[in-house]
C-alpha cells in the first residue's frame, strides 16, 4: 500500500485530505510541523508528501532541506500545496526538491490527478462532461 504524508497546520485541510487519501487507498499520516515531518519522513519513509507552503515556525523551504538531506532512494515525492498561483514560489520549492505542486482548496480530482501523474494510484477519471469537452 501506498503512503502519504499530510504536512498542514490546517485540521480541516488535513482532515479533507486525509478522506480523499484514504478513499484512493493510500495510507496517510498527519503533521502540523515541518520539524515533525522531517522525523516522520526519517522513520517512515512515505511514498509522497503533501506539503503546506505557509506553515508556522519552520517552513515548507526548512522541511524540504531536512528532506534533501535523506538518502535520494529515501526522499519521498513532494507536493507543494499552495493557496495562491505564484511562480516565484513554486521556482523556489521547486529548486528545494518540491518537484509538484497544486493549489488549495483542493478536491479529490485534483489530488488524484497529480498522485497518477507521479505514479501513486492509477490514472483519474475525468468527469464525462470534461471528456466530452475535451475532444
Amino acid at each position: 500500500m501506498k503512503t502519504c504524508l499530510i504536512v498542514e497546520d490546517s485540521n480541516v485541510i488535513r482532515e479533507i485530505a486525509l478522506r480523499i487519501l484514504t478513499d484512493l487507498g493510500i495510507e496517510a499520516k498527519e503533521c502540523e510541523t515541518a520539524a515533525e515531518a522531517v522525523e516522520l519522513c526519517r522513520k517512515a519513509k512515505p511514498d509522497v508528501v503533501l506539503l503546506d507552503w505557509d506553515l508556522p515556525s519552520l517552513g515548507a523551504l526548512d522541511f524540504l532541506k531536512g528532506v534533501a538531506e535523506l538518502a535520494v532512494d529515501q526522499r519521498p515525492a513532494i507536493v507543494l500545496c499552495a493557496t495562491e498561483n505564484d511562480p516565484q514560489q513554486f521556482t523556489l520549492a521547486k529548486a528545494a526538491g518540491a518537484q509538484h505542486h497544486i493549489l488549495k482548496p483542493f478536491d479529490r480530482l485534483s489530488i488524484e490527478s497529480k498522485l497518477a501523474e507521479i505514479g501513486v494510484v492509477e490514472g483519474a477519471k475525468i468527469p464525462e462532461a470534461k471528456a466530452a469537452e475535451a475532444s
